[in-house]
């Protein structure tokens, strides 16, 4: 019984190593070019990491009164596909807590880290210094731009 209890230890302390592991490989490391914090700097031709459209800029965006319909769809995809990283308050899980967020952040730099994360990951000092505090890259999840301003309307009532 006592061996028993002993490999399932090993396993289990094998198995965080492992984990551990292949959390540090993916986060990746940086040698982009550097743009000032914030900004919507679009990466160069030759970056890999080049979106397939534009970066969003602030003239992109029409924020008004919170539209009721847009963020239960945002909540939604924060369910499906957020809350497993991001907390609704403001500490960090994998990464940072939502709350507040929009107080920080400029509307466009959200949207682009949803929907242009490599991007962001690349040209963007801000974007580069919160990887270097999650040490874990975001995925890409495959949303739209009008899912991403689904998903900002929804934090914009956090």
């Amino acid at each position: 019984m006592r061996n028993e209890k002993n490999m399932l230890v090993r396993t289990s302390m094998t198995l965080a190593t492992v984990a551990g592991l292949m959390l540090m490989v993916a986060c990746g490391g940086d040698s982009g070019p550097k743009t000032p914090p914030g900004t919507n700097a679009a990466p160069s031709a030759s970056s890999d990491a080049a979106p397939a459209t534009p970066l969003i800029t602030a003239a992109d965006l029409n924020l008004g009164d919170i539209d009721p319909a847009m963020v239960e769809k945002g909540k939604t995809t924060y369910d499906v596909k957020c809350q497993a990283c991001h907390s609704l308050g403001e500490n960090r899980v994998v990464g940072p807590g939502w709350k507040g967020l929009t107080t920080k952040r400029e509307p466009a730099w959200i949207m682009n880290m949803i929907v242009h994360t490599e991007a962001m990951l690349e040209t963007d000092e801000e974007a580069q210094k919160m990887l270097e505090e999650c040490l874990v890259r975001m995925p890409n999840q495959n949303l739209t731009q009008d899912d991403a301003r689904e998903v900002l309307e929804y934090m914009r009532t956090l």
